[in-house]
């Protein structure tokens, strides 16, 4: 039975929504909800990966020695520090190939970079966490709120036919707690969409960084492996 033109409210054309639109508006919500625990969470770990990134980036270019800015790091690294996560690793193989007896300067700068693109590698799986599923409620919410919408009004029709003379106000309900599913789906698919692209922009940008990194500090290490007549044998 639904909601009378005078009783009509979203929460009672919601109540008297048939099961499968009752279900499509469920999921729809629960689907925002999740974007939204996303978007607040990727955004804290974006912010703070791009504060921690400065500050490495200004420690690191201060000119001060590798070798202890790697010893700083080695009692433990913010998990959202990605720069300084690349950077330990990238040292940590340097520091591994240089005590190899009889190697040459170019295999030990090959193992670096090797290292480098493995660690950011990781990092850029760690960034783009969550972005997929941003991504799937942007695309496939509108369809779905729109399934529920088609699968109401049919329902309504149905009904329709099953009255002698129809009036507006008897169109009315049924029509439009239909159209609350494609409103639902909007609401969850416009705030997944533009979050996608926000973060999916910050990421290459931080990703480009990184890269550019990776390449700063290899020849860095070349410049010190060469400073030297016996590269292989001198410490870090």
């Amino acid at each position: 039975m639904h909601t009378s033109h005078e009783q009509m409210t979203v929460w009672g054309l919601v109540n008297d929504a048939s099961l499968l639109v009752q279900a499509v508006m469920l999921s729809l919500l629960l689907a925002s909800l999740l974007s939204w625990y996303l978007i607040i969470q990727r955004g804290l770990i974006l912010r703070r990966s791009e504060r921690l990134m400065k500050d490495f980036l200004r420690r690191f270019r201060s000119g001060g020695d590798l070798a202890q800015l790697y010893r700083d790091g080695a009692d433990g690294v913010d998990q959202d520090a990605g720069l300084q996560h690349i950077f330990q690793a990238g040292y940590h193989e340097f520091a591994q190939l240089k005590r190899e007896p009889g190697i040459a300067g170019e295999q030990v700068i090959e193992g670096v970079e090797r290292s480098l693109l493995v660690a950011i590698s990781e990092q850029e799986e760690r960034l783009e966490k969550g972005l997929p599923f941003l991504a799937t409620v942007g695309s496939v919410s509108p369809y779905i709120g729109l399934f529920g919408t088609v699968w109401g009004i049919m329902n309504s029709f149905i009904g329709l036919a099953q009255v002698q003379q129809a009036t507006l106000s008897t169109v009315a309900p049924g029509i439009a707690e239909a159209l609350i599913a494609t409103a639902i789906g909007l609401f969850a698919a416009i705030p997944a969409v533009i979050a996608y692209n926000r973060f999916s922009a910050r990421v290459a940008t931080l990703s480009s960084r990184y890269y550019g990194f990776g390449n700063e500090l290899q020849a860095r290490l070349h410049r010190k492996l060469h400073a030297s007549s016996s590269p292989v044998s001198v410490a870090a």
